[in-house]
Formats: C-alpha cells, sequence, structure tokens
C-alpha cells in the first residue's frame, strides 16, 4: 500500500565520500537540477511559433548548516580543495529517513567541491543561541535514488 502522509523534513543523513555522517547537520538547502533550452524555428514553418530544445543541464548549490562541534571535518576538506584542486571532489549523498529510522530516498550529488564557509555569528548577549557554521558545495551532478 502506497503512503499518504508525507515524509517529515527533520530526519536526514549527509554522507560524504564513503565514511559515516558527516556532522549533524540542521539545514540541507538548495537541492535542485534545471534543463535549460533553446528556442528554435525553421524557415519553413507553417506556425508561427520557435520550438523548444533541450539544451544543458545545471545543478544548484547546496547549502548545509550546523551547530559547531569539535570536528575539522569540514574545514580540511576545504584545505584539500585549496591543495590538490580538482583530487579534492568528493561524493555526498543526503538521505531521507522516515519516522521509524528507514531510508526513504537519496540525493546523490556527484563531484563535489566546498564554494563557500561561512562561520558563526559571535555575540556575547543572550547566551541561548547556537554557534553556527554553513557550508556551500557546489556539483556536477545529481541523481535521486530510491531505498
Amino acid at each position: 500500500m502506497a503512503r499518504t502522509t508525507p515524509y517529515a523534513a527533520f530526519n536526514f543523513i549527509v554522507t560524504v565520500g564513503t565514511g559515516e555522517a558527516f556532522g549533524g547537520f540542521s539545514d540541507v538547502s538548495g537541492l535542485q537540477t534545471e534543463i535549460t533550452v533553446a528556442e528554435y524555428r525553421t524557415g519553413n514553418e507553417k506556425l508561427n511559433h520557435a520550438r523548444k530544445v533541450q539544451g544543458i543541464h545545471k545543478v544548484g548549490d547546496v547549502t548545509l548548516k550546523r551547530g559547531i562541534v569539535n570536528s575539522a571535518d569540514l574545514w580540511s576538506w576545504i584545505q584539500d580543495t585549496r591543495i590538490k584542486g580538482p583530487d579534492a571532489k568528493k561524493e555526498v549523498s543526503i538521505t531521507l529517513r522516515d519516522e521509524a529510522g528507514k531510508n526513504v530516498q537519496t540525493w546523490n550529488l556527484h563531484s563535489v567541491i566546498p564554494l563557500k564557509y561561512t562561520g558563526p555569528t559571535l555575540a556575547a548577549k543572550g547566551g541561548g543561541d547556537v554557534a553556527m557554521e554553513e557550508l556551500v558545495l557546489s556539483s556536477e551532478g545529481l541523481d535521486l535514488a530510491a531505498a
């Protein structure tokens, strides 16, 4: 029987490479792909309209956010990208899970490099806010796999 209730957006795992879960991220955004079109009209068309021909596809930048933990894994990947260039590309998977913790579907990002790192905003007021870091990933490919 098909499920009729949508899955919750808070139960997901991010893995980088073939390793274990890559930190406890609170947000993942920007999972998108777009196919461009080119308009084309031949000179002998009977109707005065353009045909649309699919062109290249693009993958959007994915943003990951997490509370800072005592881990240098993100920074190590940034350093590798600076030093190794294309050899630092990794595969990234974002897996949605159901209420029982079973995998539902996975978005696979291919040939990924860290594009931008943003450190936390530190302020002495309040005291209850979590120090958050943000990592923007640039990917060459995106596919979707069912569990």
